[in-house]
């Protein structure tokens, strides 16, 4: 006696689709998964919120939320992460531009005028999101990004293609290496400045990130050190530099840049009144 085929499975409405998800995930995971997974965006989530989904798409966008209840961070799901007013391609090549970094790029253009062709490095550029986005606000700057790895460095290329930013040109170097010997008006950088052996480094999204950005010796400071020391070679008189670091780690970096000789030296807090980023000028 032959069985009955099966009955296909009914299709699940998207609004109960994406409450499923929320329930595992969260609502700020689960919808940024169901806009890639469908290709849709997010307006598109509410006006549809009572279609059925095709069994494939259902499929695929369930597997994405295993991965994410896993562990993997969203924006390696995805491969994009938004920055300033840029839409960004990540990938496990580089660091996940966070919101936070942003105010490194707000104190670097209230630095540079409008129409100033200044010359700016962002050291350790990962995806791109510093120097595009400082491309993007000061059209009549040269932006020179730099960073080690040569697949990191793809990544960014593709994104200034993407944006169509001809100002930005890459270089692959470690650090200042990449600079040869050339002088700006400013140079910034996010290094990695995590203490190596941190808690941190096991938890969250930080166990995907490539280890090579996070962590920098045994304070977190290593890397620090080296662009600090380094920078007055590659600064014109009165040029700025602007780094990114820890919470804890704002006297350390006010005392490495005095030492350094670099003067109006002052860290900048972020929204949540953390201390962020530290910057001074050389003198000139």
């Amino acid at each position: 006696m032959e069985s009955a085929p099966l009955n296909p499975p009914d299709p699940v409405r998207l609004d109960a689709l994406l409450r499923e998800a929320a329930a595992r995930i969260g609502r700020e995971d689960a919808e940024p998964l169901l806009v890639h997974a469908l290709g849709v965006d997010r307006a598109w989530l509410f006006a549809h919120a009572s279609d059925p989904v095709p069994a494939d798409e259902a499929v695929r966008y369930r597997a994405l939320v295993e991965r994410r209840a896993a562990g993997e961070p969203v924006a390696y799901l995805t491969g994009r992460r938004g920055f300033w007013t840029l839409d960004l391609e990540v990938t496990p090549d580089t660091l996940i531009p966070r919101p936070e970094t942003e105010l490194l790029v707000e104190l670097a253009l209230a630095r540079i005028g409008p129409k100033q062709p200044a010359r700016i490095a962002d050291l350790g550029t990962g995806s791109g999101a510093i120097a595009l986005a400082l491309a993007r606000e000061r059209p009549a700057a040269v932006v020179v990004a730099t960073d080690i790895d040569k697949a990191t460095l793809a990544v960014a290329v593709r994104n200034a293609r993407a944006h169509a930013l001809d100002n930005v040109w890459f270089r692959r170097g470690d650090w200042e290496e990449a600079l040869g010997r050339d002088r700006f008006d400013l140079v910034a950088s996010n290094p990695p400045y995590i203490a190596e052996g941190d808690a941190h480094l096991s938890q969250g999204d930080l166990r995907h990130e490539p280890p090579r950005a996070l962590s920098s010796g045994p304070d977190g400071l290593d890397a620090i050190r080296t662009i600090v020391a380094a920078a007055p070679r590659h600064l014109v008189p009165g040029g700025w530099l602007l780094l990114e670091h820890g919470l804890d780690q704002g006297a350390a970096v006010r005392a490495l840049l005095e030492q350094a000789g670099f003067v109006d030296v002052e860290t900048a807090r972020d929204l949540e009144q953390r201390d962020r980023v530290t910057l001074g000028r050389l003198p000139g």
